[in-house]
């Protein structure tokens, strides 16, 4: 079964995150699909993962994820992934700069029936921030 789980997240990562393609994303997030830590201003379900997929895909029309780890226990599956893009678009406010990006993040799902239903994560934020120019680089 721990096989099923991580194919089932390894189509959202390859799919959706990487392949951009919605319908893949809308067939593997649950109805009940609740979002633990959700980005900012969005909404804790299905409809803010799509909203904050949409947002990341405009400014970074060639984002892409590399699963680097994925471990499972039970219904639950971790995985370890850096995401890449080049930003093309306004993120979060910072206007196009053109800057390569890649920054990592842990993901923690429970997986139901082959549907995601549940997620936690850990996302470098300050790497992404950094690269785009918005935070001064570490000494």
């Amino acid at each position: 079964m721990s096989d099923d789980h991580k194919a089932t997240v390894r189509r959202f990562v390859e799919g959706y995150q990487t392949g951009h393609d919605v319908a893949v994303a809308e067939s593997l997030l649950a109805d009940d699909f609740v979002d633990h830590t959700p980005f900012g201003p969005l909404s804790p379900d299905r409809n803010g993962v799509l909203a904050l997929f949409a947002m990341l895909f405009g400014a970074f029309p060639d984002f892409r994820a590399d699963i680097d780890q994925q471990l499972c226990d039970g219904d639950t599956v971790v995985t370890r992934k850096t995401f890449y893009g080049t930003q093309r678009g306004e993120f979060m406010g910072i206007p196009p700069t053109g800057r390569e990006v890649a920054f990592d993040v842990i993901d923690i799902v429970r997986v139901r029936d082959g549907q995601l239903v549940e997620h936690w994560n850990v996302v470098d934020a300050m790497a992404l921030m950094t690269q785009l120019g918005a935070l001064p680089t570490p000494a």
